[in-house]
């Protein structure tokens, strides 16, 4: 069987994340012979070159909508000659369309990773490419649903986390003396600065926090422009909340942390299945986060987590000084969390999943 993935980079993302995680479980079968194609030289998953896997960039020039990529992509494919075309994005699906259609090859589109409130319905967009997929695949129904996406070819194929990533952390005192934290309890949250996130809700809930216990530092994990965030803290608490940027080691870090916190801008962002989330639970951490998107498939409430209402600065508040101070059930929620993520998103199930797709 011959597969030619196509995405636009290996950045850092959950999406990017996955594919990798996908193309090494697929290195273990023989009989499966795979090239990638990229529209950007921007590899953060740089694992990727231990695969052996042929890569090829054609890279997207000037133009946000480069045409000249259809004509690169259907050179790629027809010397392939791959048995499906796999596409990990909207518009690598749109320049894959006339290869898929010339060489009459079976396309899997899995382009769908979030859950919007509202969906762009533009000529390029979903309407475009979903007619000619073979096989629609989303990391959550919430996405599904919020993409009207045929029933009678959509299914869903929920995050695969890899345990032996957990298996050679940083001790906790050398990550602890590393960013100058000596409280008792940490707790973090793992995501860009970008209006796709809500840190404003994060940072007041952390402030909030201080005013009532000083034993606590929040951390926030990420790239982009905090400058804005940064400018909300009183002086007095510039030491308990953290500004780390972005980090090659994250769960080290992560593992540290007593609570994991994901806050949405939901008018913007509708999260599919958050690998953060997965991450601080495979770590047996309790998370909390906002309700919406696929988050509710992650986090059944009071099992795992508890879902936080959007915006609610003070639901989140009260639900971290609760856990804090109440040592027996972060134990159990953080036990919990792990046990989900083992039965439902584990590496191996994700990789079987696909694979009995692709023998289909």
């Amino acid at each position: 069987m011959k597969i030619l993935f196509y995405i636009e980079s290996l950045r850092s993302g959950g999406k990017e994340r996955r594919l990798v995680e996908l193309i090494k479980g697929l290195k273990k079968y023989p009989d499966i012979e795979m090239e990638l194609v990229l529209t950007r030289e921007d590899i953060h998953y740089t694992e990727i070159f231990d695969t052996g896997i042929k890569i090829h960039y054609t890279i997207r020039k000037g133009l946000k909508k480069d045409p000249r990529l259809f004509w690169k992509f259907y050179k790629i494919a027809k010397r392939f000659k791959p048995d499906i075309i796999h596409v990990w994005g909207n518009m690598v699906a749109v320049y894959a369309i006339p290869a898929k259609v010339l060489l009459r090859v079976p396309m899997i589109n899995n382009q769908i990773t979030n859950a919007p409130l509202k969906v762009n319905n533009g000529f390029l967009s979903h309407k475009l490419t979903f007619p000619f997929s073979n096989l629609i695949i989303a990391n959550s129904y919430a996405g599904l649903k919020a993409y009207n996406a045929p029933e009678n070819k959509s299914i869903v194929i929920y995050n695969g986390f890899d345990f032996s990533r957990i298996k050679s952390l940083r001790k906790p005192e050398y990550i602890r003396n590393k960013f100058n934290i000596n409280t008792k309890y940490v707790v973090g949250m793992v995501a860009s600065f970008s209006g796709l996130k809500d840190y404003r809700t994060y940072i007041l809930a952390a402030i909030n926090v201080l005013n009532k216990q000083n034993d606590v530092t929040f951390l926030c994990i990420g790239a982009g422009k905090d400058i804005e965030y940064r400018n909300m803290i009183p002086d007095k608490f510039k030491s308990k909340i953290l500004f780390l940027g972005r980090q090659t080691k994250v769960e080290s870090i992560m593992n540290i942390c007593d609570i994991g916190v994901l806050t949405s801008n939901i008018h913007r962002h509708g999260e599919g299945i958050s690998n953060a989330l997965i991450e601080f639970s495979s770590l047996t951490k309790p998370i909390l986060a906002t309700k919406n998107g696929g988050t509710p498939e992650i986090i059944d409430e009071g099992l795992n987590g508890y879902l936080i209402a959007p915006f609610d600065e003070m639901g989140l508040t009260n639900k971290i000084i609760g856990l804090l101070q109440n040592q027996k059930k972060r134990i159990m929620l953080g036990n919990s969390a792990k046990k989900v993520v083992q039965e439902k998103f584990g590496i191996e199930k994700m990789i079987e999943e696909f694979i009995k797709l692709y023998k289909i």
